[in-house]
């Protein structure tokens, strides 16, 4: 058991490197893989354990898009360190500088820009976390059976449950889909929504998880799960990336219409009459 528990541990906190669907709670821990020589600099209180430029991209890749300032204070470096090792991984071809999303009435001034991995950088650093992750939920799977995947999935899309649940139920029913693609873009999933003829696709472009959930495709249905929650009616995942689709589809029916199909499938066919019964 202590063991199963370890192993849960580890690849949650591998996931975390995984993807950009965390949010900025604590600095990289663990070792991550060197990309580019370092570069002398100016840290405080710096580990050893990796070249301070890699723990930026990973600190990046871990939590998604991060200002410089935020970078700073998540990795206890000075602002100028920061922007240096920015500035080198931006010349790499590894990160890239994006506008931030401004939700609501913009603020007086400019707001800072935000710094993302590109295609390239994000193939830089991911596979090596995909092995890892993969790793440990094989060793989980193993150990405790598809239950203990399951159950692994289950406690991580939690998590991206309570992050979106106030900005997608605040809005109404019919505006949700969109109230989740935004709150999904912002955290690294490039998502959309399509209009269908009867309802709304949700596209995810992007997936943190997409290697490891092709050979645990209990992640995807986790995540499904918890998309019908936050929309209060049933989804159906349409394709993934993990499976070979370019895009991840998720079918989410128009209120109403998912309203009606629900008391059509509840009501009594008249026709449907028991024997014995005269029908009125």
């Amino acid at each position: 058991m202590v063991e199963l528990r370890t192993a849960l541990v580890e690849a949650g906190e591998q996931l975390r490197h995984n993807g950009v669907v965390k949010s900025a709670r604590s600095p990289v821990t663990a070792p991550v893989p060197s990309v580019v020589p370092a570069r002398p600099d100016d840290r405080v209180g710096a580990r050893d354990d990796a070249p301070t430029r890699d723990r930026v991209a990973a600190s990046i890749l871990e939590n998604g898009p991060s200002t410089a300032a935020v970078l700073a204070e998540r990795l206890s470096l000075t602002p100028a360190a920061v922007r240096r090792h920015l500035d080198n991984l931006i010349e790499d071809g590894l990160l890239e500088a994006r506008e931030p999303q401004v939700y609501g009435a913009r603020g007086r001034g400019r707001p800072a820009k935000a710094f993302v991995l590109t295609e390239s950088g994000r193939d830089t650093f991911v596979q090596a976390y995909d092995d890892l992750a993969a790793s440990a939920l094989r060793f989980l799977s193993e150990n405790g059976g598809p239950a203990a995947v399951a159950e692994f999935a289950r406690r991580r899309t939690a998590e991206l449950e309570e992050r979106y649940r106030d900005a997608v139920q605040a809005a109404p029913p019919e505006d949700r889909a969109n109230a989740l693609a935004e709150a999904l873009t912002a955290e690294g999933y490039a998502a959309s929504v399509q209009s269908a003829p009867v309802g709304d696709q949700l596209c995810q472009h992007h997936c943190p998880v997409a290697h490891v959930a092709t050979e645990f495709p209990q992640l995807c249905e986790a995540e499904t799960e918890v998309f019908a929650r936050l929309l209060g009616r049933p989804v159906q995942r349409l394709a993934t990336i993990a499976h070979g689709d370019g895009v991840c589809t998720t079918n989410v029916p128009d209120p109403q219409a998912a309203t009606t199909t629900v008391r059509l499938s509840t009501r009594e066919d008249p026709a449907a009459t028991p024997i014995g019964r005269t029908p009125s």
